[in-house]
This record gives C-alpha cells, sequence and structure tokens, in this order.
C-alpha cells in the first residue's frame, strides 16, 4: 500500500489553477466559434466543398490524434514547459489564421493549431493532478476544469456573434491572442514543473502507429455521418483499427511506452474511461439533432435556438460544480450512476417528443441529461488522474481526452447515421421533387425554397415529421444505454472511495524503480512533505 502523504493545495495553487483554466476555455470556445464564421470566411475565401468540410474538421482532427503523444511528451520534457510551447505555436497559428489569404492557408494553420491545443488539454489536466494532491481539493479543481470547458462550447455563439456583428471573420481566431500571452507570462510564476527523468526518448514508430490508428477512425466515423455507409469510411476504419491493433501490441513490450496501458488493470481506472466514453458517444449525436430540430422543425432562428440550448448548458456547469462535495458525501458512484440514470430520464423525453410544438420537450429532455453528465465528466476525469501514479499524469490525461474525442465522434457518426437513416424512411417525396431532398432535412428545406408553395408545404410538413422520428430513434437508443451504464457505473465504481480510489493504491502501475528505491520528499507550502517517486522530478517555477 502507498504511504504517500498529501498536503492541502494554498493560494498559489487556486491562483494557477485559474491559469490553467484560460486555455481549457479557450479551446473548447474556438471550436464552437468557428461555425458561425463559415459564410463569412466561405465569401471572402471562396473554399471548394472539400476544403470548406477541412477547414471545419482538420482542427479536431489534430487534437485527437496527438494528444496521446503529447501527454506523454510532457511526462517527458516537463508539463509545464509543453504547455508554455504549445501557448507559444497556438497563438503564433491563430493570428496567422485570422489573416489567411485562401482557404489553403487557412486549412493549414487550422491543423497547426490542433497539433497545439493537444499539448494543452493533456497538460493542464495533468498538472492539476500534480498541484492538488489532496484528493477532495484536486475533485473541486477538475470540475472547475471541466466547467470552463463546458463553458467554453456555451460562450463561443455568443462571443463569435458580437465578434462577426462588429468585425471581420478572421476576429474570431485572435480571441487565442491574449489568452496565450497571458499563460505565458502568469504560467512561469504560478505553474511547477513536472517531469519524469527516468523516461527514455519519444518512440517516433509509436508516435506514428498512434497517429496511423486514431485520424484514420475519426475520419472514417465523420465520413460515415455525413456521407453514409461506403467504401471510404469503411476502409479508414478499418485501416484504424488494424494500426491500432498494431500499436497496442508495440505498447505492451518496451518498458517505457507512449502509451501505459498498465493503467487499464486499475478496474476504477477502466470503469471511468468507459462510463466517459459514454457519455460523450450519446451526448456526442444528440447535441446535433437538438440543435437542427430547433431550428428546421420547430422554426427558431440561429439566435433563438442557441438561446434555448443556454439554459441546459448553465446547468451542466452547475451540477459539475456540485460534483466533488456531493460524492464526498454519498460515493462517486452514486453520483456519476445516479447522474447517469437521469441523463436516461432525458433521453426518455426525447424519444417522445412531438413534431408541433415541441420545443419545451426537447429543452427539458436536454436539461435533465446535461444536468446528469456534467457529475460523471468531472469525477470519471478526477478518477482516471487520482489513479494514476504521478509520473504517468500526462499519460492517463491524454487517454481520457483521447477517449472522450473519439466518443464524440462515433456519437456524431452512429447516432446521426441513425437518425439519419429513419428520415430516409419515413419521408415523402412527391413526382417532381428533387431526389436529394429524401437524403437529410437541410438539403429538403433548400430544395423547398425552389418549390411552388403547397408542394414546399407538403415536403416539409414530411421532412419535418421524418426527421423527428429519428430524434426519437436517437433518445430511444440513448436512453437504454445511459440506464445500462448507469447501473453499470453503480456496480463497477462502488468500491472507489468518495475522495479517491484509495483501495486500488496497492494494484496501481508502478515503475521498476519504485518498488527499490527509498522515498523522496519536497517541500510544498509548509513543514507538511508530499512524497513522490524516485523517478519523478518536481521542480517549483
Amino acid at each position: 500500500m502507498d504511504t504517500e502523504k498529501t498536503t492541502r493545495a494554498g493560494r498559489r495553487e487556486w491562483l494557477g489553477l485559474g491559469v490553467l483554466a484560460l486555455p481549457t476555455l479557450l479551446l473548447s470556445l474556438d471550436m464552437s466559434v468557428l461555425y458561425l464564421a463559415l459564410p463569412h470566411l466561405a465569401a471572402d475565401l471562396r473554399p471548394t466543398g472539400g476544403q470548406l468540410l477541412w477547414i471545419m474538421d482538420v482542427y479536431g482532427f489534430m487534437i485527437a490524434g496527438f494528444l496521446i503523444t503529447m501527454g506523454t511528451l510532457g511526462d517527458r520534457i516537463g508539463r509545464r514547459r509543453l504547455l508554455m510551447i504549445g501557448a507559444a505555436v497556438f497563438g503564433l497559428a491563430s493570428v496567422a489564421a485570422a489573416f489567411s489569404t485562401s482557404a489553403g492557408a487557412l486549412i493549414a494553420t487550422r491543423a497547426l493549431m490542433g497539433v497545439a491545443g493537444a499539448t494543452l488539454m493533456p497538460s493542464t489536466l495533468a498538472l492539476i493532478g500534480n498541484m492538488f494532491t489532496d484528493p477532495r481539493q484536486r475533485a473541486m479543481a477538475i470540475s472547475v476544469w471541466t466547467s470552463c470547458f463546458m463553458g467554453g462550447t456555451t460562450i463561443g455563439p455568443v462571443v463569435g456573434g458580437l465578434f462577426l456583428q462588429w468585425f471581420w471573420w478572421g476576429s474570431v481566431f485572435l480571441l487565442g491572442v491574449p489568452v496565450m500571452a497571458l499563460l505565458m507570462v502568469c504560467g512561469p510564476l504560478l505553474l511547477p514543473e513536472y517531469r519524469s527523468p527516468g523516461s527514455g526518448r519519444l518512440d517516433p514508430i509509436s508516435v506514428a502507429l498512434s497517429l496511423g490508428a486514431i485520424l484514420p477512425v475519426v475520419y472514417g466515423l465523420k465520413n460515415f455521418a455525413e456521407h453514409g455507409a461506403g467504401s471510404t469510411p469503411l476502409m479508414a476504419v478499418t485501416f484504424g483499427l488494424v494500426t491500432g491493433t498494431v500499436f497496442v501490441r508495440r505498447q505492451l513490450r518496451p518498458a517505457d511506452p507512449l502509451l501505459d496501458l498498465t493503467l487499464l488493470r486499475v478496474r476504477s481506472f477502466g470503469a471511468a474511461l468507459t462510463v466517459m466514453a459514454a457519455g460523450a458517444v450519446a451526448m456526442g449525436g444528440t447535441f446535433l439533432l437538438i440543435s437542427q430540430y430547433l431550428q428546421m422543425v420547430a422554426g427558431h432562428s440561429p439566435l433563438a435556438a442557441g438561446l434555448w440550448q443556454t439554459p441546459p448548458a448553465l446547468a451542466m456547469i452547475a451540477a459539475t460544480m456540485v460534483a466533488a462535495p456531493l460524492a464526498a458525501r454519498i460515493g462517486r458512484a452514486n453520483v456519476i450512476g445516479g447522474g447517469m440514470l437521469v441523463t436516461g430520464a432525458g433521453f426518455a423525453l426525447l424519444l417522445v417528443v412531438p413534431t408541433e410544438n415541441g420545443t419545451p420537450l426537447v429543452v427539458a429532455g436536454l436539461l435533465l441529461a446535461s444536468i446528469g453528465l456534467g457529475p460523471g465528466a468531472a469525477l470519471g476525469t478526477d478518477i482516471v488522474v487520482g489513479s494514476a501514479p504521478r509520473e504517468r499524469a500526462g499519460s492517463a490525461a491524454s487517454m481520457s481526452e483521447t477517449c472522450g474525442e473519439l466518443g464524440i465522434a462515433m456519437g456524431v457518426a452512429v447516432l446521426g447515421s441513425l437518425a439519419s437513416a429513419a428520415y430516409r424512411a419515413g419521408v415523402v417525396i412527391a413526382p417532381g421533387v428533387p431526389e436529394e431532398a429524401g437524403q437529410t432535412l437541410p438539403a429538403a428545406v433548400s430544395v423547398a425554397e425552389d418549390l411552388p408553395a403547397e408542394m414546399a408545404r407538403e415536403l416539409l410538413d414530411s421532412a419535418r415529421e421524418a426527421f423527428t422520428a429519428g430524434l426519437n430513434l436517437a433518445g430511444g437508443i440513448g436512453l437504454v444505454a445511459m440506464t445500462v451504464f448507469g447501473v453499470l457505473a453503480l456496480v463497477l465504481l462502488r468500491p472507489v472511495s468518495p475522495t479517491g480510489p484509495h483501495e486500488e493504491e496497492g494494484e496501481r502501475p508502478r515503475t521498476p524503480d519504485e518498488s527499490e528505491a527509498t522515498d523522496g520528499s519536497i517541500p510544498v507550502n509548509g513543514p507538511e512533505t508530499v512524497r513522490t517517486a524516485p523517478n519523478d522530478t518536481a521542480e517549483e517555477g
């Protein structure tokens, strides 16, 4: 059993958390703000259809692909150092994106922003795990971190709308410049440096295999969601899975792998990742469908649709913030599992949403789903970070983030495709109406603009009913999935104590040096000490 002592964080650590919250907020904001800018940059840069898709997707592709590499690289060269490098590159790439003069240049700068963004997420999360060694404080800090990520998604459309009202489309990318400048100034003053000097060199073959495993899978799932089943997504996913198998086999051989799969031996670690992935899958596809329903079925403007979705987003943030104190009272399993059952109740409402006057029911369902999943995201992340040894915090953080990215992509692909299949099966296309109207609701809305009034009304009525049937189907699937995984969370996470996975500390992965060397200690905030692994270096900034 580990005899590691912990010390409570002081003012410096909490100020450092504020610094770490800035890039987290920015990354999620940058994902949502681009959608509003697309019409403006499309009119200016004149991208082709394929280029427009890459402008939207390449940022997320690069983040998902490089998370594992950057999380482990931070363990080797220093998590604060990697954070500073990523902040500098992200800021410069943001300026380049803002002043891009062609679609190709914007795609390239967005790709660079994605690579830099991949350094920020695991670095911030790993540093939080290092700074907050007290389990209760760490849980609260990760709740704040999670809330900032969710908050960025919420305020993104509002901030983007204000900027686009007064400035040109490139201004939305300049949001990152002052944030990254502040991080680079305050980071060295408030953030300690942590690295594992005993680690070996980064394995370039493993890096290439990780990219070859993740990027084709994400691309294939997105292609499947947009265009349906076909040879392209099938080949991409198959290639990714085969490469992933080779990657996993390689990680089981070296003493210092790129991805420490021995972390999965801790039951709470694997269970938390599974629960988080299930939530990401369920919400990834449902958010997309709800946004389309509010605008194209219920008839709300983009601004009104955004405002309708704001209360659920704020409720998710509030639920996330109370997750840690609530878990301290009733246990993490009850909070996470119970939350997923609440989410299931929200999906049950989506199961019965009607075509007419369904806005209140949709918002109520989204509200319950958001309240239920918020605490699980924060506490699940805390379990993942808390289950890993300090020298593997970056690797654990990257696994958590990669799991979420893949879950969202899979949710959009699977639920989106099933809803599209329900739409195609239910929509009625009258003679003389272009067949493309039978593929998607946006296509039907576009076609209806050029039809006579009576034909347009019949087409839209049928299309809206068919789309609502797809939303109902997604709600039913979400209800079943959340009920099943909620029960699994109650069972599998039951041994995890309210303050951390102490019962499994004896089985957590350890480095070869740990079993032989004596403990070292460093003073933190006073006479108490924090025990560190002998091959783990902590330097106060």
